[in-house]
Order: structure tokens, then C-alpha cells, then sequence
């Protein structure tokens, strides 16, 4: 049995790995590039050295190289196709202290947690919507938001929707077990740095500033047999290229020992909350790009997921290059959509297009929104 990504991730030294991604020449990310076209046709896979020549400085005068193959290998894979959902917020309880969050515990804000009717309130919004793929979010407090609350609110939500994905805190093997059975889809958990001094900067009291029990969760999902693991960081909390060097080194890790399981990625970057802070390492929009790209030629069955966090106009320019889930009319507040519209967001929305506006506005960019791809009579195990 080889190590668990915990033992793998202590070998390595951020510095060197910083270091070394600075390193590479044209020639490289030329070579790396040939690879990922070579893809299209033959069924190979770059290596992580690759993935960084293709993130180094010397790759940003072939960006465009870069978008173009990554968009011959997405419409390879997935079609002219767009998935969509919305986030369904149920709770901005948190029992952590993190900076960067509007849930923080230290915030002075009104909270809550929706009961079994007001959840309902908020399903039967989301589908008068068009919805019909949801991602379950709650603040991370596992006495009051934990196992006893999803083993009563998941079945009610998986009765609105053919697709339920979670993200809350990290938990147990057996819980993850359970939660299958309950109607869960696929599970998000992001480690939003792995740079370690950077982590506990951020994440200041509670349990997610246990980074080992966070690194360990991707762990705990593949052996408990999710369908669809979601990994990814939060940009801006340190050097973005080293952080991507990482997040690619645990997917191409978990992919390699839990191939049975499907993996999505989120690039989210900080935006604005209540909470406020400087972003030390921003991540700008031609990297933002070339950050993307690089992971779709790493790995061209990924699905990348892309927020309501960026705006509009560069949501459209990336959606057709290599993103296959996108969110869409999305509220950031428990009970946001009929509940409690002007309960607190944790953090701020750029895009506030409707589902509507956006399907209209992917069908003029040549995609297809595909609202519902999954039915139980299709054989999910339960």
C-alpha cells in the first residue's frame, strides 16, 4: 500500500518546488506543449513537469497556443456541452476562524440554519429557476451542521434534483459511506493552500486548522468510493503557481489510486467578504487563464468547474476554452433565494446573471447548457 497524499506532500519542500517552477525555458513549455497536442490523437498524459513548464513565466507568450489546445481537447471530451448548477446554502454556522471568510466565527453577524421547510422554500425556488443540479454548502460546525442535520435535509433536497454534490467540512470514511446512501453525487473539499505557514496564517482556531486532517480528506473519499471527488485551493493565500503545482501533484496522485472515482477541479479566487483582508499573492486574469488551460492538457477528462465569482465578461471568454460546470444565478446566503434574500453572503458575486440570461448567453457562444445529466434509473448505487 503506497503513502496516503499526507506522507507524500511532507517529502516535498515548497521552496524547491517554487523555485523550480521559475526554471524552465520556451524550449520546455514547447515540448510539453507538443505532448498535449499529441493527445488529442494518442492516448497519453503529461507529467508534472510538464503541468509546470506549462505554468512558468516562459509559457505566457504561447498563451494562446496554450488556449487553443486546451479547447480542441475539451470539446475531444466533453462536447459543445455546459453543465450547470447553483449553490444551495443551508447554514453560515462555522465553528473555524478564517480570515478570508464572511462565516468566520468572530464575525459579528446574525446566524442561522435552515429548518426542513424553509430548505424546501429554497428547492422549490431553485428549480422555478431551472436548476437541476445543486452544490449542498454549509459553514463547517459538526455539532450543529453535521451528520444528524444532512441525514434529515439530504433526502428532502435529493427529491428536487437529479444531482446532488456537497461541500462541508471534511469527515469520517463511514460518514462519506453513508452519505452515498443518503443521495450524494459527489463531494468538494479544497484544501485552499498547501503551502503550510500560509494555512495556519489563515486558519487561526477550529478544526480546519488541523491541515493534516485536511490533506487526508480527498484520502477518506476515495476509499469510501464517491463517485465524483472535487479538489482544488483558493487563490491568493500564497504563490499561485506553487499551490497549482500541488493541487496537480494530489489529483494526479488520487486519480492514479482511486480511478475508479471521477475528479472535478475549482479554481476559485479570493474575492471580497465582510471579514476583509489584502490579498498577499493575487492571481491576474492572463494567469488565470494560463493556470486553467495548463490543468485542462494535464488532464483532459477533468471537469473544471468556474463560479459566479468572476465576472461575467471573462466567464464568457473561459467557459468556451476549457470549463465544463459553471454556476449560475448563484446566492451565497443561507436562504438566499427565498428565504432570507439580505441574510449575509460569504462572499461577494460578479456574475449576477440569471439562469435564463446565462443559458442564452452559452447557446450564443456555440455550447449546449445541459441542465440535467443523471437519473437514478441509470444505476447510481444507493
Amino acid at each position: 500500500m503506497t503513502p496516503d497524499f499526507y506522507a507524500l506532500w511532507q517529502q516535498q519542500d515548497w521552496h524547491d518546488v517554487q523555485m523550480h517552477s521559475m526554471a524552465f525555458k520556451r524550449e520546455d513549455v514547447e515540448v510539453a506543449l507538443h505532448k498535449a497536442q499529441r493527445s488529442i490523437s494518442h492516448n497519453s498524459q503529461l507529467k508534472l513537469t510538464d503541468f509546470q513548464a506549462l505554468l512558468s513565466p516562459a509559457a505566457e507568450p504561447l498563451l494562446v497556443e496554450l488556449a487553443t489546445t486546451a479547447q480542441q481537447l475539451t470539446r475531444q471530451r466533453f462536447g459543445h456541452t455546459q453543465q450547470l448548477f447553483a449553490p444551495l446554502y443551508l447554514s453560515n454556522l462555522c465553528a473555524n476562524e478564517c480570515s478570508y471568510c464572511g462565516f468566520s466565527m468572530s464575525q459579528k453577524v446574525k446566524r442561522r440554519v435552515l429548518t426542513a421547510a424553509e430548505t424546501e422554500q429554497e428547492c422549490q425556488a431553485l428549480k422555478n429557476m431551472g436548476i437541476d443540479q445543486v452544490l449542498v454548502v454549509t459553514g463547517e460546525h459538526e455539532r450543529k451542521v453535521g451528520m444528524p442535520y444532512f441525514r434529515q435535509m439530504l433526502p428532502l433536497i435529493r427529491r428536487y434534483f437529479s444531482s446532488v454534490m456537497l461541500e462541508v467540512q471534511p469527515l469520517h470514511q463511514a460518514d462519506y459511506v453513508e452519505l452515498r446512501q443518503l443521495g450524494v453525487d459527489a463531494v468538494m473539499v479544497y484544501q485552499e493552500s498547501y503551502h503550510q505557514p500560509s494555512y495556519q496564517h489563515y486558519h487561526l482556531k477550529g478544526q480546519k486548522a488541523d491541515i493534516r486532517w485536511r490533506l487526508e480528506c480527498p484520502d477518506r473519499l476515495g476509499q469510501a468510493g464517491v463517485d465524483k471527488i472535487g479538489l482544488g485551493v483558493l487563490f491568493g493565500l500564497a504563490n499561485w503557481r506553487t499551490d497549482a503545482t500541488f493541487l496537480a501533484m494530489h489529483l494526479l496522485y488520487m486519480q492514479q489510486r482511486y480511478w475508479r472515482s471521477r475528479y472535478s477541479l475549482s479554481v476559485p479566487r479570493i474575492r471580497p467578504c465582510s471579514g476583509g483582508i489584502e490579498v498577499q499573492h493575487p492571481l491576474q486574469d492572463k494567469h488565470f487563464v494560463q493556470l486553467i488551460c495548463a490543468f485542462r492538457l494535464l488532464s483532459p477528462s477533468l471537469e473544471i468547474s468556474l463560479s459566479t465569482r468572476e465576472r461575467a465578461g471573462l466567464r464568457d471568454q473561459l467557459v468556451p476554452i476549457a470549463i465544463t460546470s459553471s454556476s449560475a444565478g448563484s446566492s451565497t446566503r443561507p436562504g438566499g433565494y427565498a428565504v432570507d434574500p439580505e441574510a449575509l453572503e460569504q462572499f461577494s458575486i460578479d456574475d449576477n446573471r440569471s439562469p435564463v440570461q446565462y443559458q442564452q448567453r452559452l447557446q450564443q457562444l456555440g455550447l449546449a447548457p445541459v441542465l440535467k445529466d443523471w437519473d437514478l434509473y441509470l444505476g447510481r448505487e444507493t
